[in-house]
């Protein structure tokens, strides 16, 4: 695997942002790409330097890239900058003219951890003709009908604005939505430490989930909201999303956790 680093234009966000990516250097391509997202306290390069992701997809024919999403939630902030288009328009535009990426929806997966988490899930609900698949370790799935913690809510109303339920940003309204209008929702996976603090978000989106007949995978592990949890479950993950994407056949998932 060819290990790269970066730097471009963003038209939305109008300054230049990096990311990570992990390049298959052998096979034929063009690539699926697995789009791998960070949370709140961290940026783009914080999946290399606290798990083995480059050594977990080393054999599979897989492009991983790690952009940064800064503070932003992956979602056009009511009072700051357009995070949601900038992923789905530049860091996804970038990636399929940059690297061989074979830019169809049933090559494309996101995930990621906590902001991250929320990140992937938004992304998905509010694209589901861009994924196949998406997953969420110790997702803030915040149901934005509730009131915001003390401690959260001036970032938070900064983020989602005064009229957060039923919008663009509210995870719990474009899972009904689209189950409503019968759409071709990506494949879900969350999963989340049972003493993590956002353990009862996740339990409220799962069982939001259920009643409305949405598919999907749920599991609660032991653990807290640390890199030990997200190192040890990201490896379920990529099964999940190599089954997804048709590539779980292959001699690089057999591998994925050792060899």
């Amino acid at each position: 695997m060819a290990f790269l680093h970066a730097s471009f234009f963003s038209p939305v966000l109008q300054k230049e942002v990096g990311l990570n990516a992990i390049v298959p250097e052998t096979g034929r391509g063009p690539f699926p790409v697995f789009y791998l997202l960070h949370g709140l306290s961290d940026d783009y390069t914080i999946w290399h330097r606290r798990t083995r992701i480059e050594w977990y997809v080393r054999k599979l024919p897989l492009i991983v890239v790690m952009p940064d999403g800064y503070r932003g939630f992956y979602t056009d902030n009511h009072d700051g900058a357009a995070y949601g288009r900038y992923l789905v328009e530049d860091v996804i535009g970038f990636a399929e003219r940059t690297f061989p990426a074979i830019g169809k929806r049933a090559a494309r997966c996101i995930g990621g951890l906590s902001m991250g988490g929320y990140g992937a899930m938004r992304t998905a609900l509010a694209h589901p003709d861009l994924f196949v698949s998406a997953h969420s370790h110790s997702g803030a799935l915040f149901d934005l009908s509730k009131p915001f913690r003390p401690e959260r809510r001036a970032m938070l109303k900064k983020i989602y604005g005064p009229k957060a339920k039923g919008s663009a940003h509210d995870i719990f309204h474009l899972a009904a939505h689209h189950k409503r209008r019968g759409t071709r929702l990506p494949k879900l996976w969350i999963d989340c430490g049972l003493d993590d603090h956002l353990i009862a978000n996740n339990r409220a989106f799962h069982a939001h989930l259920v009643k409305l007949g949405v598919a999907h995978h749920y599991a609660e592990h032991p653990g807290v909201h640390d890199w030990d949890y997200w190192e040890k479950h990201i490896v379920a993950a990529l099964a999940f999303h190599t089954k997804a994407l048709g590539l779980d056949s292959g001699e690089g998932i057999k591998r994925l956790g050792g060899g």
